[in-house]
């Protein structure tokens, strides 16, 4: 990563710490700054507070589920522009619309993807090489 630029903050929102664990692991060697939430609520505050680049978001959650998290940070104007690409277990085809009529940048299926693919992905909404 060039170390010229400031260092990209992303918010790995998943209820499953041993996942959220991995995906902290491995993003934090490709030089992102991660911040964990393991609800949808504490994802909300700390989506407000923070204001990372990126937000990964499981869609099945604690407290309030992934598409109530979603729909307020599009409809929160401090949180609004915030990218954020939806995780789930479930390849329903109607949540894949549904997220990105919402605003979600991708929805990818936690069971069809690497780790390598969701590092990819996230470089791509984020415009780094």
């Amino acid at each position: 990563m060039d170390k010229g630029l400031p260092q990209k903050k992303i918010l790995i929102v998943e209820d499953d710490g041993a996942l959220s664990g991995v995906y902290k692991d491995r993003l934090e060697i490709e030089g992102f700054k991660t911040l964990e939430a393991h609800n949808g609520e504490d994802a909300l505050a700390m989506a407000t507070k923070e204001r990372p680049d990126l937000i990964l978001l499981d869609v099945m959650m604690p407290k309030i589920n992934g598409f109530d998290v979603l729909d307020i940070l599009k409809n929160t104007p401090e949180t609004m522009n915030i990218r954020v690409i939806m995780l789930s277990a479930l390849a329903d085809e109607g949540n894949i619309v549904k997220a990105e009529r919402m605003g979600a940048e991708d929805y990818m299926i936690k069971s069809q993807v690497v780790i390598d693919d969701m590092v990819n992905r996230v470089k791509e909404v984020l415009g780094i090489k």
